[in-house]
């Protein structure tokens, strides 16, 4: 990739695409975020990539790792330390978030650029640790395109597992401290990721992403339904 595409994106810019590949887009995000966030109670592993400042992705993820003894892990991804918003990623600076089980947290080392190499990591942990299923915890604006590149991360290390969305609890206009935006502005420039990434290499295709959700439902009805 040579260079970021923008977070702010103004919708001409999607003036000229094709209405298939908006349609995919709007196919991936319905069919990603409508997956049984319940189904997060029944996973081995809590993941959360940090980054943007948004320190309500760690808060939710640690309420939801302390209520839930069954979890096994919980998987910190570190971000890119050119934020302006970055603080180095510590145990102390999660247990002042309310963490107090330590006992299977695992963070990202130090800090990396880019969504892929977080979730390059998170695959190299669900492979050491043996890790049955995740789920993903991470603020909705954000959410699919970072399924969408854990999927690619697996299938490029010929992992297949289990994985749920558990969007944070934050409401979509509240400003994210790197941008001082509102979620809903960023919509766009996700939009405009998932449209150009699939053709990079750095996100699963549409065309994977239903072979992989055929695969999960057919295979992992009970650990999505509970029943």
């Amino acid at each position: 990739m040579s260079r970021p595409l923008p977070r702010l994106v103004p919708a001409e810019a999607f003036a000229d695409v094709p209405a298939d590949r908006l349609l995919a887009v709007l196919e991936a995000v319905t069919m990603v975020l409508t997956l049984p966030q319940r189904a997060a109670e029944r996973v081995d592993a809590l993941v959360v990539p940090t980054g943007q400042g948004e320190d309500w992705r760690l808060t939710d993820a640690i309420r939801a790792w302390e209520t839930g003894p069954a979890l096994r892990h919980l998987l910190v991804a570190n971000t890119d330390s050119a934020e302006r918003t970055y603080r180095p990623l510590t145990l102390d600076r999660l247990r002042g978030l309310g963490l107090r089980r330590t006992d299977g947290v695992v963070l990202q080392a130090g800090p990396v650029t880019g969504t892929g190499r977080q979730a390059a990591w998170v695959v190299e942990q669900a492979s050491a640790l043996d890790i049955g299923s995740v789920a993903l915890v991470v603020s909705p604006y954000h959410l699919v395109r970072v399924y969408l590149t854990v999927l690619r991360a697996c299938d490029d290390a010929g992992l297949r597992i289990p994985m749920v969305p558990l969007p944070v609890a934050v409401a979509p206009d509240t400003p994210v401290p790197e941008t001082g935006v509102a979620g809903y502005d960023l919509v766009a420039g996700e939009v405009s990721r998932l449209l150009r990434y699939p053709g990079q290499g750095w996100i699963a295709t549409p065309e994977r992403l239903r072979d992989y959700l055929r695969w999960l439902w057919s295979e992992h009805r009970p650990l999505l339904t509970g029943a």
